[in-house]
């Protein structure tokens, strides 16, 4: 009797260990070991669910264009309003519903709304690396590099879909796109097929857009190629990111086959309207002597629906070259 009373005591004990230790082999299972792009080793989840983005424009628009939620970003409020002029969710994807939780304004991170939040999983980019290590004793911090210099065009939402196993939402959505950019470029006349372009952005003077953004890639895969610029100055600071200072002397002399112009995405009105009386106050004249202007050889976009590293960016600015003014 008392053998009998001791095991019906530890056979409970010996399943209900075994069962802990397949549910941790499970848990295991469920993570994997990768590199993020500053070389830090990371153990993230399979298949996170609470992923919070350290920068929107830059990780979170290419997370959601593959279909991703993004559960927190940066530089919004508790209840999801923007906290920057342009809302790049609502102006690149037209995207309804709930938007991400804010973490804090910009400028700094709230690292207990952070752990509210409970994320799985945490996105920055490589100019993060100086808070990974408080990030890291929350969720798992993977930094992806994502400035000019280091990935053109849409790579970073290439290199996420490959991160979070997404490679085939990405090469569905990039075959649209491509078959669209195939059918514009058949309608291009042969001398217009390898061109030159120059594309910069106007704030307070004119900046060289840099490598980083759907507009880029669209450019580029219509067939033009960056016109070489010569005496320009490195950008510093964010302007690496995805401007660099252009100097009135050297954006006077511009004679690319098509200049591309757009508004600072921190101004409610992007349009082509408002990116001449701005360049009027900077560059009085500018279209009576700038050649590319006075030949109607200018391409106006938004900058809100194109400086994303999303195809949906690139989309947008195939419709607005396929919209131009001949």
């Amino acid at each position: 009797m008392r053998n009998t009373m001791r095991w019906a005591v530890l056979i409970p004990a010996m399943l209900a260990a075994q069962m802990a230790l397949a549910g941790a082999q499970t848990a295991l299972a469920g993570d994997r070991a990768v590199t993020d792009d500053t070389g830090r080793s990371v153990t993230i989840p399979q298949d996170p669910k609470r992923i919070i983005v350290l920068h929107e424009p830059l990780l979170g628009l290419p997370l959601l264009d593959l279909g991703v939620d993004v559960t927190g970003s940066y530089g919004r409020s508790d209840d999801g309003r923007m906290l920057t002029a342009v809302d790049f969710i609502d102006t690149v994807l037209a995207k309804k519903g709930p938007k991400p939780t804010g973490i804090g304004a910009v400028g700094q991170i709230d690292l207990e709304k952070v752990r509210k939040l409970d994320p799985d999983l945490i996105i920055g980019t490589e100019r993060d690396v100086d808070k990974a290590g408080q990030l890291s004793a929350i969720a798992p911090v993977y930094l992806q590099k994502a400035s000019t210099g280091r990935t053109r065009g849409i790579g970073v939402e290439e290199d996420l879909a490959r991160l979070l196993g997404r490679q085939d939402e990405f090469a569905a959505r990039k075959k649209a796109y491509l078959d669209r950019v195939a059918a514009l470029r058949a309608k291009l006349p042969p001398s217009e097929r390898e061109r030159t372009y120059m594309a910069v952005i106007v704030h307070d003077q004119v900046n060289l857009v840099g490598e980083i953004s759907g507009a880029i890639q669209a450019l580029e895969d219509l067939g033009y190629h960056p016109a070489k610029v010569d005496g320009m100055g490195a950008g510093k600071g964010l302007g690496s990111i995805f401007a660099t200072p252009l100097s009135p002397e050297i954006f006077g002399r511009a004679d690319p086959d098509l200049l591309v112009i757009m508004n600072s995405y921190a101004e409610k009105d992007r349009s082509e309207a408002a990116i001449r009386a701005r360049l009027d106050k900077i560059m009085p004249g500018w279209d009576k002597f700038l050649k590319p202007a006075r030949e109607g050889r200018i391409l106006y976009l938004d900058s809100g629906e194109v400086a994303t590293p999303t195809i949906a960016s690139a989309e947008h600015t195939l419709d607005a070259f396929g919209a131009r003014k001949e």
